[in-house]
């Protein structure tokens, strides 16, 4: 079992930053890939960021790759977001989330682990 709790949400203004932070307990052995989903009021959960535990690849999603930067440290005890000149569409609750397979790691249905989640607000 893995357990996954999100911090670092936030209301900022258009253009400011955030960094998000997950806390990353249990079976860490296990871990293949690690990512960050977000989901705002009456839509999909969408994908944001993705790496594997080499490190070796990462992933973006659309419009967010020129302005996030997702890592996690040694220990693949801490995995992070780095969000910059943030907009008004980022606007959602993200979610950490780990998985035992590094295949697929922009699917949602990849990955078994979830933390709770937490509120990143944009004002316009």
């Amino acid at each position: 079992q893995v357990q996954l709790v999100e911090s670092g949400g936030g209301l900022v203004q258009a253009g400011g930053s955030l960094r998000l932070s997950c806390a990353v307990s249990g079976h860490t052995f296990g871990i293949a890939a690690m990512g960050w989903f977000r989901q705002a009021p009456g839509k999909e959960r969408e994908f944001v960021a993705a790496l594997n535990r080499d490190r070796s690849r990462t992933y973006y999603g659309d419009g967010v790759k020129e302005r996030f930067s997702i890592s996690i440290n040694t220990a693949m005890n801490m995995l992070s977001l780095q969000m910059n000149s943030l907009r008004f569409e980022d606007t959602a609750k993200y979610y950490c989330a780990a998985s035992g397979n590094e295949d697929y790691m922009v699917q949602s249905w990849n990955y078994n682990s979830w933390g709770q989640g937490t509120q990143v607000t944009v004002s316009s």
